[in-house]
């Protein structure tokens, strides 16, 4: 059962959610800058992290039935969001630059179906980056945040679920090392820098950026299923693509 999507917004306006989308949009920024000229996709509930991609072309928030939707974005009279069936997507095959997948794969029904599903609308030349609660660290262990729900993960699980979808891991970063309890915050980011070094293991979330194996041809879409209220999202057209900086600081790389 997903958390509904009033909770997740509520967390996010709280301490603990403005840390959270303050050092993962920082990871996200390394990789992806402002995904400038790129069509991007958020699945799950990514919304506190889209407005950051400026550079993008065209930007959609897509959220599971069982969370349910909200408007997005905030400031714009016209809605970017959709309420969608998570294991079938209704856009067209490689139609996605970026896919930023959060609070998608711990309480997904099938997280190996979901991630397929992602993969069969990321763009050949696209990348998509997983961020999870991470199974070692606290943040996992507190029910008062979302990444207390559902299935927690390492970052093989990550890998062999990419794998399985036909991707490939390419870099890899964690945050939140900083315990859940309000009066570390301040702490946070210097515990961040410090945590990496001596204890890795200890992040409260994994965020893993993988792209396709090879340029194949992706399989059939469900163009016909696009929503009209969004416009015809056909595959991104042949266009260069900026490439990804990459989650992992050096050493780190896959």
């Amino acid at each position: 059962m997903r958390r509904p999507v009033q909770d997740l917004r509520a967390f996010y306006d709280e301490p603990a959610g403005l840390l959270t989308r303050r050092l993962v949009a920082r990871r996200l920024h390394e990789a992806w800058g402002t995904a400038e000229g790129c069509d991007v996709l958020g699945l799950g509930y990514a919304t506190p992290w889209l407005d950051a991609f400026s550079g993008a072309r065209r930007a959609i928030a897509a959220m599971p039935g069982g969370q349910g939707a909200e408007a997005w974005p905030v400031a714009s009279p016209r809605n970017r969001s959709l309420l969608v069936e998570e294991t079938r997507l209704p856009f067209a095959a490689g139609a996605f630059d970026r896919i930023l997948l959060v609070h998608a794969l711990e309480e997904a029904e099938d997280a190996g179906r979901l991630l397929a599903e992602a993969a069969r609308v990321l763009a050949p030349a696209g990348r998509i980056i997983l961020a999870a609660a991470a199974r070692g660290g606290l943040w996992a262990r507190a029910e008062s945040t979302p990444f207390g729900h559902g299935r927690p993960f390492t970052r093989r699980q990550m890998e062999r679920l990419v794998r399985e979808a036909g991707l490939e891991p390419m870099a890899w970063s964690a945050t939140l090392f900083a315990p859940p309890w309000p009066p570390l915050f301040p702490l946070a980011e210097t515990w961040d820098r410090m945590a990496r070094a001596v204890a890795p293991g200890s992040a409260g979330v994994i965020l893993l950026e993988a792209g396709r194996r090879t340029y194949a041809p992706v399989r059939p879409g469900l163009a016909e299923a696009a929503v009209a209220a969004l416009g015809e999202l056909a595959p991104a057209p042949a266009r260069p693509i900026p490439a990804s900086r990459g989650l992992a600081p050096a050493g780190e790389r896959r």
